[in-house]
């Protein structure tokens, strides 16, 4: 069942921040992911306006999305938005049949 990585981004520092999104395209790609959003037009229809950039990434399950997540490739690339790039917030979540 495929799961869906879902990113939404505070860009504080760009030139930190492009070090990290510079590396990730290759990183997702390894682990079976493909990136079906990355920073595109958007409209907030409810709650706060905290992020300005959004990411939706899908892999064929959730055990790919979690493992390119934690692998040591990832996580040296977001040391550079952690560091003060930028803020942001990651879930991932299985798809699945909507009506259960």
């Amino acid at each position: 069942m495929p799961a869906y990585w879902l990113a939404r981004s505070k860009i504080t520092d760009p030139v930190a921040y492009k070090k990290y999104t510079d590396r990730i395209p290759d990183i997702i790609k390894r682990h079976g992911g493909k990136v079906l959003a990355r920073g595109g037009r958007y409209r907030i229809m409810e709650g706060p306006e905290t992020f300005q950039r959004f990411v939706v990434i899908e892999f064929p399950t959730l055990e790919q999305g979690v493992a390119c997540f934690e692998s040591p490739e990832y996580q040296e690339a977001s040391a550079f938005r952690r560091s003060g790039g930028g803020i942001v917030e990651n879930v991932i979540v299985e798809g699945g049949d909507a009506t259960k």
